[in-house]
This record gives structure tokens, sequence and C-alpha cells, in this order.
């Protein structure tokens, strides 16, 4: 038996790279149709966060950074703790599209769907987080585009398990652009994909409502409600085919919840929920109704959660300083007459130098960070005070036009009921000009005549019942036509004040990057400097002492998390000694 060969490593040449002048690459940590995420750290401060690069061969497409800036800014501007956080967006100095994001440690629900059915009160909880987060964005006017599974983490935040972050909100809409793709194609996920969207018609916040049924089904069942061996045959399940019922799958599943799951499967859009606040409504219910459940307890050791990243392992400005002294302490050993070798002397000088202009950058850095993080807090202040504003403005207007739409329906049945009336009027008064006397037969007369005189009362009581009913749609239809116009003076006062703050930032993250990239250029020059002095000390037996104190220092410093991210300056040191 010939044993195969090992595999190849290929090394990411992204790693390491410092994007935007302020964030390194530490980790790959996975790969979509979009671009693929790493795990970086702010070289500034400590902040670990996640940064999506959108696929290089997108790169030609300059209207795409306009659009992506648009959509990454409207999803900001949504502010709800049940989306994912996007700190930053832009180019790289390679013409690389990035996004910066929470860095999120958890596991995908996709994960989770596949260890089988989750409890009911589970799969509720999750469904009603990821309801409140799009009804949030719908009212704000942004639509998610993709939802799936893959795009749903469930983390642990403040004790509680299962706290819902969705990600890339309208990113899907990128693949879109009639400029990359053939007319007429269709995009998205086929297994979450609503009927329209198949039919390749515009998006809607119903489409998204349309995928909370195919996740709710997904998540109760264990399986998805349409399968196919390829995608054409999906799309036309999509289009056309009924949803199983999930109570043929799970036998004791309520009632309550299969309807929510049908109703968010109907294939007509406008029989699905009105908006993500209706369908909230009736989650609470089906909540409020379930047995008490120790589906967490019992679950705590199934969830498997990735451990946090792990602490920056490098030095900061302050340990350049140290590591100066310590150089200067061996070149004093190493020659006691002081004839040390000019090339030599110069890197030692360069080394007090660099870390003396560092150090003095450092606090001009840090104070503009603090101004930025000033603009961050009161953006999102900002953001959530005028998001629950506008979602508490919906969700009024939501109830208010579904007792309109429900009103509409008892006026239609008062108008049908008028016309039955005015039907038995008219036919009670030709049969009283039928049987008029002296030939009329009088009997029959007198009972059209009582006929006549009912249908007449019942059409003046329908007629005043149809104005009341009337006059209070019109009160309803005025109450939520004023609330839509608030809502939408929000959303026009979000974006403006968004506009103002997000140039603010972005003023105040160039001065950063500029001076990041001076920073960046003091960190080349230290390690060169220092890698010179360790290759002519590391043999000479009188700083062996020094050396070995020096590794002890840096590697302890290493391990105790509290470095933040400069250079590598411990690796090289390894790499040298």
């Amino acid at each position: 038996m010939v044993a195969k060969p090992p595999p190849r490593i290929v090394k990411d040449a992204y790693l390491g790279k410092v994007v935007a002048g302020r964030y390194r690459l530490e980790a790959l940590l996975g790969e979509g149709g979009m671009g693929v995420v790493y795990r970086a750290r702010h070289v500034l401060i400590d902040r670990v966060v996640a940064i999506k690069l959108i696929r290089p061969d997108l790169r030609g497409e300059t209207h795409l950074r306009a659009w992506m800036l648009r959509e990454a800014r409207a999803a900001n501007r949504v502010d709800h703790a049940h989306i994912v956080e996007i700190h930053d967006v832009g180019d790289t100095e390679e013409g690389d599209i990035y996004l910066v994001m929470e860095y999120l440690v958890g596991t995908s629900l996709s994960s989770e769907i596949a260890k089988g059915p989750m409890p009911l009160a589970r799969a509720t909880d999750i469904l009603e987080q990821m309801t409140a987060a799009l009804a949030r964005a719908h009212d704000l006017g942004v639509v998610h585009r993709d939802l799936k599974s893959d795009n749903v983490m469930l983390i642990t935040k403040g004790g509680r398990r299962d706290f819902v972050k969705i990600l890339d909100f309208g990113l899907a809409a990128l693949a879109r652009d009639p400029r990359l793709a053939p007319k007429g194609a269709v995009f998205g996920t086929p297994e979450y994909m609503s009927p329209e969207q198949a039919r390749g018609e515009d998006v809607t916040p119903a489409s998204d409502l349309y995928a909370l049924g195919v996740l709710f089904f997904e998540m109760v069942t264990g399986q998805l409600p349409f399968r196919a061996p390829d995608r054409e045959t999906l799309l036309e399940m999509q289009r056309s085919a009924p949803p199983p019922r999930p109570r043929s799958i799970i036998k004791d599943l309520p009632e309550a919840a299969e309807r929510i799951i049908l109703r968010l499967l109907e294939k007509d859009p406008l029989k699905r929920y009105r908006d993500g606040h209706h369908l909230a409504e009736d989650l609470r219910a089906l909540q409020r109704s379930l047995p008490s459940t120790t589906w967490e307890i019992q679950s705590s050791t199934e969830l498997s959660i990735p451990p946090q990243p792990p602490p920056a392992q490098t030095l900061g400005v302050v340990e350049w300083s140290r590591r100066a002294a310590y150089f200067s302490r061996m070149l004093a050993r190493a020659y006691p007459a002081g004839a040390v070798p000019e090339e030599v002397q110069m890197a030692n000088d360069r080394l007090w130098e660099v870390a003396a202009r560092a150090s003095r950058l450092e606090g001009e850095i840090a104070s503009q960070q603090r101004k930025i993080d000033a603009i961050e807090r009161r953006g999102r202040a900002l953001r959530a005070e005028i998001g629950r504003k506008v979602e508490d403005l919906a969700e009024e207007e939501s109830r208010t036009l579904r007792e309109v739409a429900a009103e509409r329906e008892q006026l239609n049945r008062i108008a049908a009921r008028l016309e039955e009336e005015r039907l038995i009027h008219e036919q009670s008064l030709r049969e009283m000009r039928l049987h008029e006397r002296p030939s009329g037969d009088l009997a029959k007369w007198r009972s059209a005549f009582e006929m006549a005189v009912a249908s007449k009362s019942k059409i003046e009581i329908l007629n005043e019942l149809w104005r009341e009913v009337n006059e209070r749609i019109q009160i309803k239809e005025r109450s939520a036509m004023e609330m839509r116009r608030q809502i939408e003076e929000l959303r026009a006062q979000l974006q403006r004040y968004g506009e103002a703050l997000e140039n603010e930032l972005n003023a105040g993250k160039e001065r950063i990057a500029t001076k990041v990239r001076e920073a960046l250029s003091y960190e080349k020059a230290f390690m060169e400097a220092s890698a010179l002095l360790f290759a002519h000390l590391r043999n000479r037996p009188e700083c062996a002492e020094l050396l070995e104190e020096l590794r002890r220092e840096e590697n302890q410093f290493a391990l105790s998390g509290l470095a933040s991210t400069r250079a590598d300056i411990t690796g090289s040191f390894r790499a040298l000694s």
C-alpha cells in the first residue's frame, strides 16, 4: 500500500494583512457566495470583528461599492438587538469591497436544525426574535431578501441562550444586478424562496415572511417543506405546490402552530400575515398557550459553542521601550569599551526613536478613537430612539389597518344584506301593485304590504349601520394615514441624522487611518531593527542571560492577553532566537 503524500497547505495571502488601516486579519471563518469572512482585530483598541471581503471577481463593478454602502447603511440604521451590527464598509487598496461586522461566537441555526426537530417552545422563541428584527427592518424600508438558516446565528448573551442574530441584510441584492447576470435570472436560496421570488418578481417584506414560514416548518419538523433533486423543480414547487401539513410529520404539533406555518407559506402574498407585527401577535399567543418546558436545561449540553477568539499575541508600544532597554544593556555587555559597530548602534538608536514616536502617536490615535467611540454611541442611541418610535407607530398602524380590513368585511356583508332587502322590497311593491283593489286578492296585497314595510324598515336600519361602519373606517384610515406620515417623517429624520453622523464618523476614521499607516511604518522599522539586533547578539554568550530574561518576559506578556495589537514581535523573537 502506497502512502498518500500529505495535502499541500496553501497559506492565505490575506492573513496578517491590515484592512482599511485598522483591522488585522487573523483567521479565516468561512466562505460563501458573496465572499470570504475573516476574524480580524482592530489594531488600536483590541476589538475583535468579522470582516467580509466581497468576491475579487466583483472588483471591476465599481457601482457595487455605492450599492453595498447604501445597503449597509440602511441595515445599520435598523439598529436592532437581533440584527448583526455593522461597524464599517469600504474598499481596500486593491479594490476589494469589505464589510466590518460584530464578531459573533455561537452556532448557526442550520447546524441546530441538522440535529433534528426542535421543541416547539424553542422554535417559537427563535422565530419570535427573528420576527421582531424583521418587523423593525421592514418598518424602516429594509428587506433581507435571502433569509435562511445559514444567515441566523444563535449566541449566548446576557445569560440568555439562543439569542438570535440575523446576518447579511440586503447583500443578496448585489447578485441581482442586471450587469452581473443574464436577463430573467432568479437569485436567492431556492429552499427558502417565496413564490414571487421564484417567478423573478420584486422582493417585498412578504417574501421575508414566507422565508420565516420555511424556517418555522424546518425547525419543528426537522425537514424543509419542499425538496427536489434539481433547482428548477424546486422553484416550480415553490411557485405552485401546496406545502405538506406539519401535523402530518409531527403528530402532536398544536393546531395553532400549524396555522401559523401554513399562513406564512401561502402562495399569495396577500394571504400571508399583513406584516411582522401581525405575526408577532400570533406567536406571542402561541407562546402563552404552551406549557412550561425544560428544553433549555435538557439541551444545555447539546448546543456546541465555538471558543472565544484568542487574545492578542503581540506587543504594544510600551513594550517596545522595554525591548529597546534590554538591547541597550546587551550592547553594553557585548561592547564594554563602547566600540559598537555603526550598523548595530544605528539599529539600537532606531529602536528608541521609533518607540518614542510611536508612543506620541498612540496618544493622538487614542484621543481620536475616543471621539469616534462617542460619535458611534450617539449614533446608536439616535437610531435606537427613532427605531422604537417607528416600531410603536408601525405596530399601531398594523393593528388599525387590520381593524379597517375587518370593518370592510362587515361593510361588504351589510351591503350584501342591503341588496337582498332592496330586492325583497321591490318584489313586495310589485306584488302590491298586482293585487291592488278592486279586482286584487286582499290577503295577498296585505301580505305584500307587510313585507314591503318590514323590508323598508330593515333597509333604513342597514343604511344607518352602513354609515356608522363606513364612518369608523374613514376615521381609522385617517388615523393610519397620520401614523404613516409620522413614520415617513421619522425615517427621513433618521436618514438625515444618520448621514450627518456617518460623514462625521468617516472623517474621523480617515484621520485615524492616516495615523495608523504612520504607526504601521514605525512597526515595520521596529521589527527590522529588532531583527538585526537579534541576529547580531543571539550568539554572544555575555548576552544569553538577558536574552533568556527577555524571552520569559515577552512569553509571559503574550500569554496574559493584556497586550494591544501592534506587531507580532513575539513571533519574530521566537523565530530569531
